[in-house]
């Protein structure tokens, strides 16, 4: 298995979008071609120490001037939310606005994303978890613009759940609306890149520290095995952790 594995990134047909609020991490992605596009939400934006949402949106514009991006709405408010969406949009070309699928009560977001839809703002709408919610939002988005469909995929596998067949059903979905993508959201592990590139999913959202773990794409497992047992070995001699032994007890 580990010879058919692919090793470099760039070869791979899923779109890799990274997945962060850390300004300089971004700037240091967007040297990487491979690195396709870029998402941001409020959460990783507050823990991140962002208190400018538009001062902060505006700098990373600069740095990936070309490449989408995108940025979410974070009202429950519909009124609200459509205003802040237009805003959004408005930054730039390569913007797409993150709404969620439903508002804070489950109510689904179909109205505004029509609206929003149909006067050509580029969505990303997010917080998906089925195939049939996928379903709804691609009859919201038909005729609309270029737009994604987020379905958090390593949330979906966090209740037990495999996430692979949810994600071909609903790429079987959007297969009639050429225009909207499928993104594999919420990775959890490297196995995900290469599970979402076996499906044929469009694009897969990466956060910075999974992005690192991209150096042991299809590395040898013996040879991994040894720098594992090296690690281990290296970090108790630094720790200077000694034990009182047969051997070192004294007689």
């Amino acid at each position: 298995m580990s010879e058919t594995l692919t090793t470099d990134p760039s070869r791979l047909r899923v779109k890799i979008f990274a997945d962060g609020a850390d300004r300089e991490g971004i700037a240091e992605l967007y040297a990487n071609p491979w690195v396709r596009g870029f998402t941001t939400n409020p959460t990783l934006m507050r823990q991140a120490g962002i208190e400018d949402y538009e001062t902060f949106a505006r700098e990373v514009l600069e740095v990936v001037p070309d490449r989408p991006i995108s940025f979410e709405v974070f009202s429950d408010e519909v009124g609200e939310m459509e205003e802040q969406a237009r805003t959004i949009s408005s930054w730039g070309e390569n913007v797409f606005v993150k709404i969620p699928v439903t508002d804070t009560q489950g109510r689904p977001s179909a109205e505004l994303a029509r609206r929003l839809a149909a006067s050509g703002v580029k969505l990303n709408v997010t917080a998906l978890m089925t195939a049939e919610q996928v379903a709804l939002v691609a009859e919201w988005l038909a005729d609309g613009p270029p737009s994604f469909v987020s379905l958090f995929a390593g949330r979906v596998a966090d209740t037990g759940r495999d996430p692979v067949p949810i994600m071909s059903a609903a790429l079987d979905v959007l297969r009639p609306y050429p225009h909207l993508e499928l993104i594999w959201a919420s990775p959890r592990e490297v196995l995900n890149i290469i599970q979402a590139d076996a499906i044929g999913c469009h694009v897969i959202t990466v956060t910075h520290d999974l992005l690192r773990k991209l150096s042991s794409l299809g590395r040898d497992l013996d040879d991994f095995s040894l720098a594992t047992v090296k690690m281990f070995h290296e970090d108790g001699q630094a720790a200077g952790y000694t034990l009182r032994t047969s051997a070192t007890a004294p007689r």
